[in-house]
């Protein structure tokens, strides 16, 4: 094979193998969880809504929209920066690492945004 056919295969089953993982620990989550609720029940603990909500879905932290937006901005400009490394003299590439980029940007402004002006932020 040549080396051109690696890049798309490899980017794939990078993709395929993160979301994979994802999914395992979602799953080993949700078995945990399952398991607390049946020793609950064997020891004869009663069970409210309540309880069963707040175990279920944790507790959002207030700086989760700062933390995301951190994040995604980091990663626009990792990629920005990625953009002036590539040696093409046409410029093509830088545009268009550029361009990739400005969508992780917009999505890192928006979470800051959140961020600032729900009362999360204050």
């Amino acid at each position: 094979m040549n080396n051109v056919e690696w890049v798309p295969i490899t980017m794939f089953l990078g993709l395929t193998v993160v979301i994979c993982i994802f999914f395992w620990f979602r799953y080993r989550a949700r078995s945990e969880m399952q398991q607390t609720f049946r020793m609950a029940l064997e020891k004869g603990q009663e069970l409210t809504p309540d309880v069963i909500d707040r175990l279920g879905h944790p507790k959002e932290s207030p700086q989760k929209d700062l933390r995301l937006g951190v994040i995604w901005l980091a990663l626009a400009v990792g990629l920005g920066l990625m953009s002036f490394a590539i040696p093409d003299p046409s410029g093509h590439a830088l545009r268009g690492i550029l361009a990739g980029a400005a969508f992780p940007f917009a999505i890192g402004i928006a979470y800051l945004f959140l961020y600032k002006f729900t009362d999360r932020g204050r």
